[in-house]
Order: structure tokens, then sequence, then C-alpha cells
């Protein structure tokens, strides 16, 4: 790991020195191997600057950091730092990891040559999908719904008029008989009745 410190307007001490090279000794766990790095301390009318420069095996991280006070400010960038090199990591990962295997890949395409014979019959090669061992499921969200049932019995132009002005899409009710009826509208808009034996 070689650093190189440069102070413009500012001396840079040796707690400064040992606090970046602790946290790029930490940041080089996540980027593997030899890196460069360039820290920049400066001072701009009471404001003090860190900047930070890795130049890495497959691009550069760059990390600024403003402050009233200069170890703020390092510590600052330090940790903008760590970020980046965690983001870079994980990127470097998934695209190592997702890369087409052999036999994911689909086979090429075969040409099939006429013959020149008709009655002969000729190769044809068929790729058959197959379905996942597994079935994708989704999260069941559960909510409890009292507007969806009606407590009073009711005729159907009734419960029709209750459902259209409760705007639902299921809606459960008791016919003056006292039968159990549903009415779930469909997705074209379309009124079903439901009896519950």
């Amino acid at each position: 790991m070689n650093v190189e410190f440069t102070g413009r307007h500012y001396k840079i001490t040796s707690a400064n020195r040992k606090e970046v090279e602790t946290c790029l000794a930490k940041i080089q766990k996540f980027l593997g191997g030899e890196f460069e790095t360039h820290v920049i301390l400066s001072t701009e009318k009471r404001r003090y600057k860190a900047e930070i420069n890795v130049v890495a095996r497959k691009g550069t991280l760059v990390a600024l950091a403003e402050a009233g006070d200069m170890t703020v400010a390092i510590s600052e960038a330090l940790h903008h730092l760590q970020k980046q090199a965690v983001k870079y990591k994980t990127r470097w990962r998934t695209k190592k990891r997702h890369q087409q295997r052999k036999w994911d890949a689909k086979p090429p395409a075969e040409e099939v040559q006429p013959t020149a014979n008709p009655s002969e019959k000729a190769i044809v090669s068929v790729v058959v999908h197959k379905f996942p061992a597994t079935a994708k499921t989704t999260d069941v969200h559960l909510t409890r719904s009292s507007d969806a049932v009606a407590i009073r019995p009711m005729t159907l132009e009734e419960a029709i008029k209750e459902t259209h002005f409760r705007d639902r899409d299921v809606f459960v009710f008791r016919d003056p008989k006292g039968k159990v009826m549903v009415l779930h509208r469909t997705r074209d808009g379309k009124m079903e009745l439901i009896e519950v034996p």
C-alpha cells in the first residue's frame, strides 16, 4: 500500500498520517492486493478539506469531505471511502458470480438441411423448456376488513349498491332468508354472485 500525502496551506501531523493509514489497512481487506492512495489535506477560510483518491485494480475511488476541524474532515472522508470500497467489492463479486455457465447457455440452433430424397426423414433438434423445481411464491399480506361484510340482511339489489358505494371487489352478505352470499367483481367489471352452501 503506497500512500502519498499532500498538504495545501496545512501542515500534516503524524496523528493525521496514522489515522489515514489505519483506515486504509481496513479498506485493503475489501479491495485486496496493492493500490495507490493520494491524500490531499487543505484549508480555505476556516474550512478544512480532505480528499482521498484510491487507485485500485479496476477503478478509482474518490472521497471528499469538508468540516470545521481537520480530524472530522479526515474521518468523514475515510467513512465515505469505506462505503465505496464495500460497494466496489460487492459489485465485483456479483459480476463474477453471475456469469453464464456452460449448462445454462442455450444450445445453438441447428439448421435443417434438405435431403435429396423426399422419403428420408431429416433430424431436427428440439429445445424443451423445463419448469423450475420449486415454484416462486410471493409474500402474502393479510389485512382484516369489516367494510366487506354486511351486518344486516339485505337483498341482492341492496348488496350490489352497497358494493359499488364501498368500492369493494368482494362483498359478503346474508339474504333475507339467512343464506350467506358473496358478490365478486371480476377483472372485466362484471359482478358474480356466489352462494355459500
